[in-house]
Parts: C-alpha cells; sequence; structure tokens
C-alpha cells in the first residue's frame, strides 16, 4: 500500500501533485472510498462533523477533489455484513481517504472490521491519512494523544510505518501542538518520530519516507 500521510488533507499544490504522482492517474480517473470512522471517536467529532468531511465542507480537503467516484466506507458496519460483501468494494478502490479524530479508535476498527489484515494485499492503493487517519499506521501514538482507550489500553497502533507521527504543529488554534511539545512528545515515544504543520505531508513507498511541504516540519530520531 501507498501512504500520503497528511496533518490536514490536500491543503496545497506540492500535497496534491504527490497524491497524483502516487495515483499514478489523474484525481477524475480514480475511484475512492471515504471512511469517517475515527471522527466518532474524538470528543469533538459529531455526526455534522462526519457529514463536513464527506460533503466536502470541511477546511481539511480530501473527499471535494473531483473524484471519478466517491463512496462512504464505515467501518463499524463492516463486522455485520460479511467480507464478501465490502471486500470487493475495496479492492476497487483506487484510494482510501481516511478522516482525522481518535486514532485508537480507528485502529480497533481497523482490527475489529478485517480491513487492517487486509491492507497489505493492497499494493496499489493509496492511502491518504488525515491527521489520525495518518498517526494511525505508526507503532504508537503517544500518551499524549490517549482520548478513547480500547479494550487492552495503551497507545499501540498499527505499526505499519516505524515512525510516530504528531500533526498539526504548531496549528494557531491548537497551543498543546508546539514546537515544544513535539520535543517532549517525541522524547516519550520511543520511535523515531516527525512533526508536521498542516501544509506537510509524508509518502511512504516501499518503507521509504519523503517529506512534501510548503510549511514546516520537523523529525526527531529515537
Amino acid at each position: 500500500m501507498k501512504l500520503l500521510l497528511t496533518s490536514a488533507g490536500i491543503k496545497n499544490d506540492s500535497i496534491r501533485n504527490a497524491l497524483v504522482e502516487s495515483l499514478g492517474k489523474p484525481i477524475t480517473e480514480s475511484n475512492a472510498l471515504c471512511i469517517p470512522t475515527a471522527g466518532y471517536g474524538h470528543p469533538m467529532g459529531s455526526p455534522g462533523g462526519a457529514w463536513r468531511f464527506i460533503t466536502g465542507q470541511s477546511s481539511t480537503p480530501m473527499c471535494e477533489l473531483g473524484w471519478k467516484s466517491l463512496g462512504v466506507l464505515e467501518l463499524t458496519a463492516l463486522p455485520s455484513i460479511g467480507e464478501e460483501r465490502w471486500i470487493p468494494w475495496v479492492r476497487e478502490a483506487d484510494v482510501l481517504l481516511v478522516n482525522g479524530g481518535d486514532a485508537l479508535y480507528l485502529c480497533h476498527w481497523m482490527r475489529q472490521s478485517g480491513l487492517a489484515n487486509l491492507l497489505p494485499e493492497l499494493p496499489e492503493t493509496v492511502w491518504v491519512g488525515l491527521s489520525a487517519g495518518s498517526m494511525v499506521m505508526a507503532p504508537c501514538i503517544g500518551e499524549e494523544f490517549v482520548g478513547w482507550k480500547p479494550p487492552e489500553g495503551g497507545d499501540k497502533t498499527l505499526g505499519l510505518v516505524d515512525f510516530a507521527l504528531f500533526p498539526h504543529l504548531d496549528h494557531p488554534d491548537m497551543p498543546e501542538n508546539s514546537l515544544a511539545d513535539a520535543e517532549k512528545w517525541a522524547a516519550g515515544v520511543g520511535v523515531p518520530a516527525y512533526a508536521i504543520d498542516d501544509q506537510t505531508a509524508l509518502v511512504v513507498v516501499d518503507g521509504a519516507v519523503e517529506v512534501v511541504s510548503e510549511g514546516h516540519w520537523k523529525r526527531f530520531t529515537s
């Protein structure tokens, strides 16, 4: 699977170009599924937030880019309908657009639904993460980001990349996301880490990481 890990969606031309390169074809020829699940696990999440994400009314561009087709994949529904129905939907998609919210809640439902197990079988599919939708790929998120608590506890996530991610660096509405806060967080996660602002994304293909940015970011070594 090809990963485009963003802080706030496709916020600039550099990130958009990276998306098109990952797809290998224009957005207008690509079929997308959007996954709103993470938003429901966050205390600031709401049905209205899910609607804004899906309809392109939020400040984090993902679904409104002009896809050939766009569908909604709600992970909490998948265990009740059977893999024979939903796995073909995922296999037919060129890209999965994954909303922000709570990374541990998203991780839980990726595992419960079976989507996490399917990802290694999708080498050409592009995963576009937004905030928690990006953080879920890391080995862990750090105690600072633990909100919803999984049954097994802890802060472990999927570990499909070998680094942790701190989104929304120096966001004007998030005073707790300063560089000093990111440095403190990075010291505790125990793995290499990136702090990225909303104008930055990470492209990950076969384990190789490329930073795409029109803003600022910092890499921390473990």
